[in-house]
């Protein structure tokens, strides 16, 4: 397969880490070439959906802690999406409105014959906060909203919240907020913009201290190991970017019947890949943007999932 992978600036990559790599070298091991394009690169001409690429070849025994891991295989050119044999969509937040048009993009190019694993349609139709709302049985409870009244009722009931901006990534903007919290006002009043943002609230789940799991699906099935996120002293963000630490662990039962039920749902959605955080018995978000962990996961168990991840989009993508 000729696979056109769009992502960030390949040198700000931390490549001995980072998932979109590991997926690049396990394709390139499985016969693969490989193929970029950074999300500016896309445009529409006369009807159809192009993009500036440049073909790249990793270096092999290249240190992945410095910045020449990949190199240039050809020149810059233009190309249509559809002559790829897949474009893998891995443009990290935020999701913002040139994020969305990217997904306008992408869905054009599906209807011109590209194949795009996760589609432009399903990434514009999840959004990683309130995706979860349509599984309430497997959540804590939760309010979305962005009325002051309603936010202080659910502080009031729930005495121990969590709040959080619907387009936050790595742990940022998250408060939370216990019963005698005296900055209650102030934060909600910040992160609403008085009242005319929404924002996700949700009551506290205390298990956060033996870490914010990450579960993979991959063409709607679990990988069979998390990543959990522990966070540090102190803290109550688990995430990796606010400083967790990453222990990888088998699914519980729980983790997998919250990840085979999740899964079976959004399997065919055109959602070939999907993080959920799962904090005890609870899933608190689904991420479909460019889900991470392939590596920590992979290094503690010794289960592959970069290359699990490529023969999933071999069979895709018809290859």
């Amino acid at each position: 397969m000729h696979v056109l992978f769009i992502i960030d600036p390949l040198p700000s990559l931390k490549a001995y880490k980072d998932s979109s790599v590991a997926m690049m070298q396990a394709l390139v091991a499985r016969g693969h070439v490989i193929t970029v394009a950074y999300q500016p690169d896309l445009f529409i001409e006369q009807g159809v959906v192009r993009a500036r690429v440049h073909g790249i070849d990793l270096v092999p025994g290249a240190n992945l802690h410095g910045h020449a891991w990949w190199q240039y295989r050809d020149q810059p050119r233009e190309a249509m999406l559809n002559e790829f044999d897949a474009v893998i969509m891995r443009k990290d937040p935020p999701f913002d409105m040139e994020y969305v048009y990217a997904t306008h993009l992408l869905e054009y190019a599906q209807a011109q014959g590209a194949r795009v694993f996760n589609s432009g349609a399903a990434i514009r139709n999840h959004p990683e906060k309130l995706a979860i709302t349509e599984f309430a049985s497997f959540t804590t409870p939760t309010l979305v909203t962005s009325s002051m009244e309603r936010l202080r009722a659910f502080h009031a009931q729930h005495h121990d919240v969590i709040v959080k901006p619907l387009d936050g990534m790595g742990g940022m903007g998250i408060f939370r907020l216990q019963k005698a919290e005296a900055n209650l006002g102030a934060i909600l009043e910040t992160l609403t913009d008085n009242g005319a943002r929404t924002i996700m609230a949700q009551r506290y789940i205390p298990e956060i201290v033996q870490g914010d799991k990450r579960i993979l699906l991959i063409a709607g099935k679990p990988v069979p190991y998390a990543l959990a996120r522990i966070p540090l002293a102190g803290e109550t963000r688990g995430n990796l970017a606010a400083g967790g630490r990453g222990v990888a662990q088998a699914l519980t039962a729980r983790d997998r019947e919250i990840a085979e039920a999740i899964g079976a749902r959004l399997a065919g959605r055109g959602l070939l890949l999907v993080g959920l955080d799962v904090i005890g018995e609870y899933v608190t978000e689904i991420n479909v943007t460019s889900p991470t962990c392939f590596v920590e996961i992979t290094e503690q168990t010794g289960f592959d999932v970069a290359d699990h991840f490529a023969q999933a989009l071999e069979q895709a993508a018809g290859a």
